[in-house]
């Protein structure tokens, strides 16, 4: 398929305002030359028009849109307490005028008295909050089905009250989110081909798997040829894969398109998220620093941190030959710089 078909497609999907599109491509110089790779970020950070973008806001203004479609007058939504896709969700909300309600594991509690980064900004977004605390040795999977269970409750609650609500997932992973992502890999594709370049691969984090499993989708609508690295941030279990092919493939389908991604299409890193979601580690500790201090960009030690100390690792194993074009795409998150020290650590 041709770039302008795939373009096509996707602009017969409802779609909320919600971003500054297209978001720079950038060629990191002085890391290029350090490390003898040409590497370029893809600024989604920089999606607006919230001052704390991302990812997520792609896979909202897809999802804003159904529900504005749909007459919804309320969003509910899941995550951790620092959950950036929960903070986007609320802020969307309120650009337009809907109620936002969020159901968040708190994997690191926060003091009640000193709410910090997206807890703080959800206060200030005025949004219905609900802490959900760990029991003594629940892991963050089973705090999540419990969110999600107390969220549907509260649903029905809602409902009753003549509310019309739209449930969103955790992270915004289904198939109308995901559409968000592959826009997003038609975005980047565009612009590297409008430069003349040729990514050898693509480097993102991956944690509820929506922008994977669209980034996947829109390679293969594609047909290009620009390895997907998606370095996971936490415990993905035996069927990731799987499931996620099946999403990059609803996602095609509302599209038009026949199911084209298989579950051995993605390549899952999993060696660089330990000791666990929203808990550093020094790989990334000493990517976010090396960024920062050799380009003025700053990451994140629970998403992006972590994908670019993968990234790091693979170009100084030799993985790519001088010349070679890597894309790593930043997906926001840098509120968690402002976060509790247990997710912090030796900034």
């Amino acid at each position: 398929m041709t770039i302008e078909d795939l373009k096509e497609r996707l602009e017969k999907m409802n779609k909320a305002d919600l971003g500054y599109f297209p978001t720079p491509l950038v060629r990191l110089d002085r890391m290029s030359q350090d490390l003898g790779v040409d590497l370029y970020i893809k600024r989604d950070d920089f999606t607006g028009r919230c001052l704390f973008g991302g990812n997520k806001t792609r896979k909202l203004q897809y999802l804003l849109g159904k529900a504005l479609k749909d007459g919804a007058d309320t969003l509910v939504t899941y995550g951790a307490s620092q959950s950036n896709h929960a903070m986007q969700t609320a802020w969307a909300a309120k650009v337009h005028d809907l109620k936002a309600v969020l159901f968040l594991a708190a994997l690191v509690e926060p003091d009640p008295e000193d709410y910090r980064a997206n807890l703080l900004l959800n206060r200030i977004f005025d949004t219905d909050l609900h802490l959900v605390t760990p029991e003594p040795g629940e892991d963050f999977a089973s705090v999540e089905r419990r969110s999600v269970d107390l969220g549907r409750n509260y649903i029905q609650d809602l409902e009753a009250q003549g509310r019309k609500v739209q449930e969103i997932p955790m992270g915004g992973a289904d198939p109308v989110g995901s559409l968000g992502y592959v826009e997003g890999f038609l975005e980047v594709y565009s612009q590297a081909k409008e430069r003349g370049l040729d990514f050898k691969a693509l480097y993102h984090a991956c944690g509820s798997g929506g922008t994977m499993a669209g980034l996947m989708a829109g390679k293969k609508a594609l047909d290009a040829s620009t390895a997907i690295e998606s370095v996971l941030v936490l415990d993905s279990g035996d069927s990731y894969g799987r499931v996620k092919a099946q999403l990059a493939n609803e996602s095609l389908r509302l599209l038009g398109l026949g199911d084209l991604v298989k579950e051995e299409d993605f390549h899952l890193r999993k060696d660089f998220y330990a000791p666990g979601y929203e808990r550093p580690n020094a790989q990334a500790t000493e990517a976010i620093q090396y960024l920062a201090r050799t380009e003025g960009i700053l990451l994140d030690p629970v998403y992006t941190g972590k994908a670019f100390s993968c990234l790091l690792h693979d170009i100084r194993e030799g993985r790519y030959k001088k010349g070679d074009s890597v894309v790593f795409l930043h997906t926001g998150g840098a509120t968690a710089l402002f976060s509790e020290k247990e997710i912090i650590g030796d900034l």
